[in-house]
């Protein structure tokens, strides 16, 4: 009975010795870091990953997220400088840089959000209030978000929070304003293109009116020209003619009544009714062409025919 009663109590004490031994320790990850309270105090801060040491029933461990952390927030309209309204959607990244002041500010990351949210939109009304429509959305927008997380940052550190980044999603007009702007801009490319096709068929109707006209210069300038030549040609051409029946008048009697033959005794429809002692068939009758006389009597032979 006495030993069985003696390990009983040896395992109740094994027993309590690995529950202490249990609690004494806790383990820190790498992406935490832990916040040791000591009956409601704050003790210390432990950022080293691994197992450390802590009073048992006393101490209670609070793990706090160190990586960096974001903040989603929803779209809201802004007025900017100009007057012209805009839906900015916009988030951000922060990082618990004081534990301590974090935990007892907002205690957890849920109420980091909910207190940075609030700050994040007063700084983006401050500083896009300032600027102008061109500048949020294209010529400075960089710069403005960094106004913004400076800002946020500055307002932030009495949370123990350091704002990483703020970023811009998207700014545009409301949906009524888009419309609107898109309607008028559509309208203005409408006119313009209008405009570009009016001068378009002016400018193409000067073109054809001036090439109509250099055509019918053209055209005049050649024709006389070619009357010019051709009258030049025909010139030469009789006086060419006229040496020639200058030097021998019966030579060129006969290379014209040869070229009156070659033209009208060509195989077409024309038909010619001539008698045999026709002046065009003097070379027939007489290979030297002499027509006969006055006194002779007239060939006895019937008419030709000649097709």
């Amino acid at each position: 009975m006495r030993l069985g009663f003696s390990g009983g109590v040896a395992a109740v004490i094994v027993l309590l010795l690995l529950i202490v031994g249990y609690s004494s320790v806790f383990t820190v990850y790498q992406t935490r870091q832990a916040l040791l309270v000591r009956l409601g105090d704050p003790v210390r801060i432990v950022t080293e990953p691994g197992l450390h040491l802590k009073f048992p029933l006393l101490d209670s461990v609070i793990l706090i997220d160190k990586r960096i952390l974001d903040l989603e927030n929803p779209a809201q309209e802004v007025i900017a400088s100009d007057q012209k309204r805009l839906v900015v959607d916009a988030f951000a990244r922060y990082r618990v840089r004081d534990p301590l002041k974090f935990y007892q500010s907002v205690g957890s990351v849920d109420g980091a959000n909910q207190r940075l949210s609030p700050l994040l939109n007063s700084a983006l009304r401050r500083v896009l209030g300032e600027a102008t429509l061109t500048h949020v959305v294209r010529d400075e927008r960089a710069q403005l978000m960094s106004r913004v997380r400076e800002q946020v940052d500055r307002e932030a550190q009495a949370f123990g929070i350091s704002i990483v980044d703020v970023r811009i999603r998207r700014a545009d007009l409301p949906e009524q304003n888009s419309q609107a702007v898109y309607q008028r801009m559509q309208t203005e490319r409408q006119r313009e293109a209008a405009e570009f096709r009016a001068q378009g068929n002016q400018r193409s109707q000067e073109i054809r009116a001036r090439a109509d006209r250099d055509v019918t210069v053209l055209i005049a300038e050649s024709t006389s020209k070619a009357e010019q030549t051709r009258g030049e040609g025909d010139a030469e051409r009789n006086r060419i003619f006229a040496d020639a029946f200058g030097k021998d008048p019966d030579f060129f009697g006969f290379y014209r009544s040869m070229q009156a033959y070659e033209a009208g005794l060509k195989q077409n429809d024309t038909r010619m009714l001539l008698r045999p002692d026709s002046d065009f068939f003097r070379y027939f009758t007489d290979p030297n062409g002499r027509r006969n006389s006055p006194g002779a009597p007239a060939a006895s032979a019937p008419p030709a025919v000649a097709r």
